[in-house]
């Protein structure tokens, strides 16, 4: 009966479930009845729906129909898969044993999570000490395994994020406990101003130089401010000082990137970045900008006023654009105007063109999404003009914030 039920969700609509295989309606094929036999999309749009991250059609690893990808599976393994066929699990084949992962591990998206006491990239390594004591040997201090900053690889850490000069990198360590961004105002690891540019840093704790104090010492003694009424003022009903968009100095926010007019407000409360979409458009052309939210004109509605509030389009266009490749309408977690998905405003991370991303798998640094320096795009951090980084973290513009 699960079965059934399930199979059902999946053609929803488009056809019938017969002993688990779906018998399409007219009109429908796929295992799932999930593509259309004819398409009312032009080529172009059809492509432009497919196309990755990186604008290649189908990860060059199936073929477009009709806005959805079908992977290749000419060998019936099912290893290719994901709405871009972006997941390509043969990666994980062992070449000597032919084995996914050697026998020892699974894997996911290409690639492979070992049992343990073994490693490598195949799983293909097996440890010569026993689980605990290799957890033991990368245990910190404070209970954490690599403190949550590296993976224990037979009782030694490897370390995450290691500086391009190839010395420690920015996270070293025996159980990788440093942390060198943790003295850095404004992460960017092409720049040595560790602590402001003020003291020193050790292991991620900064020893300021006189006149100088703070977490990272930003607060000149000379100011008449205690440290903690600097912060206050420059945090003012904001989650983090200068709403993490600046550097608070004496109680003043100086917003970052250095003359960026988006970025502004007494706290760097405004960010009119976050009006603009990946392409740069600013509110869909449909509106304008007041503090990082969009005022959209009469008939359009969205956050970046991308919705027209009159539809040309039947009910039943409208709803086959919305549909995933499973046939599911917006992912189960939206609702479908004019042949696009609004998302549930009650969720605040879904997004994504079918409301099947989650914003909470981006990045993160000092506790916010893509560091707030970028856009979060279906898991990955696009990041602003002048940020890179996993979580746009480090600031590679001409001036230093």
């Amino acid at each position: 009966t699960s079965l059934v039920v399930v199979m059902g969700a999946f053609n929803k609509s488009h056809g019938t479930c017969d002993c688990g295989k779906c018998r399409c309606d007219a009109g429908w094929s796929g295992d799932a009845c999930q593509y259309p036999t004819k398409c009312d999309l032009t080529k172009k749009k059809s492509n432009q729906m497919c196309k990755n991250s990186q604008d290649v059609i189908c990860s060059n690893a199936g073929t477009c129909h009709c806005g959805r990808c079908k992977c290749d599976d000419s060998d019936g393994s099912g290893l290719v898969y994901g709405k871009f066929c972006e997941c390509d699990d043969r990666e994980c084949i062992d070449d000597e044993t032919e084995e996914i992962c050697g026998g020892h591990g699974k894997c996911y998206c290409g690639n492979c999570y070992c049992e343990a006491g073994w490693h490598g990239d195949k799983c293909e390594f097996q440890c010569d000490i026993p689980p605990w004591e290799s957890k033991r040997r990368c245990t910190a201090p404070d209970g954490r395994v690599c403190s949550n900053r590296g993976t224990c690889v037979c009782g030694e850490c490897s370390c995450h994020d290691v500086d391009p000069t190839g010395d420690w990198g920015d996270i070293h360590g025996d159980t990788c406990e440093c942390d060198e961004r943790d003295c850095r105002a404004v992460y960017d690891r092409y720049s040595d101003d560790f602590c402001s540019g003020h003291g020193q840093c050790n292991c991620g704790r900064c020893d300021c130089k006189a006149g100088w104090s703070g977490e990272k010492c930003e607060q000149p003694r000379s100011c008449p401010l205690s440290a903690e009424e600097s912060v206050r003022r420059c945090q003012g009903g904001a989650e983090r000082p200068c709403s993490g968009r600046g550097k608070c100095e004496c109680g003043k926010c100086t917003c970052y990137p250095p003359g960026d007019r988006r970025v502004y407000g007494k706290t760097c409360e405004c960010d009119d970045r976050r009006c603009e979409d990946l392409e740069g458009v600013v509110c869909g052309g449909h509106g304008t900008c007041s503090c990082g939210h969009c005022v959209c004109e009469r008939g359009w509605f969205g956050t970046l006023c991308q919705h027209p509030r009159k539809c040309n389009m039947t009910e039943e266009q409208s709803r086959s654009l919305c549909e995933s490749a499973d046939g599911i309408l917006c992912s189960g977690k939206g609702s479908c105007h004019c042949g696009k998905c609004i998302c549930s405003a009650e969720e605040w991370y879904i997004s994504g063109e079918f409301c099947d991303c989650d914003d909470r798998d981006c990045d993160k640094h000092d506790g916010l999404i893509c560091t707030g320096n970028g856009i979060c795009s279906c898991g990955s951090c696009e990041c602003w003009d002048g940020w890179n980084g996993n979580a746009c973290e480090i600031w590679l513009g001409t001036e230093y914030p």
